[in-house]
């Protein structure tokens, strides 16, 4: 039997974090239960008042945030604040399906628009590897707003 699972990111601004990663992966910030929101309200904002009507007083060491496909596919994403930094290079990353089906300096192209809008969000680039048939197909390596490397693939 297989397992879905969640990935879970700790971090420490899970608002800024669940942001980028929404707009890397195309993914949606859901609201609170049972709340509707309107098209241009924030998920997140709704979040903080919705918690505040429970009574509930969170300081920024207790701060939360989550991604979620909205085709219900991929994995959610959990952000959670951490109280130490990140110091070194992250052990596990998520490599960015960019460029599906693409090959040679097309795919190229696609990552490096994509490389562009990451970095207009916050993101940093890293570094490009260039294909190298057959086995290397090309990809960029960048980090998010808080240093944690991925790939755009």
């Amino acid at each position: 039997m297989s397992r879905t699972v969640q990935i879970t990111i700790d971090c420490q601004d899970p608002e800024r974090l669940a942001r980028f990663w929404a707009e890397a992966l195309g993914y949606i910030i859901p609201g609170p239960p049972g709340v509707r929101l309107g098209e241009d309200e924030d998920p997140i904002s709704a979040w903080k008042e919705f918690i505040a009507d429970l009574g509930i007083e969170l300081g920024p060491e207790n701060m939360r945030a989550a991604i979620d496909d909205p085709e219900e596919v991929g994995p959610r994403v959990f952000f959670q604040t951490v109280p130490e930094a990140k110091t070194v290079k992250n052990r596990m990353h998520l490599d960015v399906r960019a460029a599906p089906g693409l090959d040679g300096d097309e795919r190229m192209d696609a990552l490096e628009t994509e490389c562009t809008r990451l970095t207009e969000l916050g993101g940093s680039r890293l570094r490009r590897v260039d294909p190298d048939p057959p086995l290397e197909h090309g990809f960029i390596v960048m980090t998010d707003p808080e240093g944690n490397e991925f790939c755009l693939d």
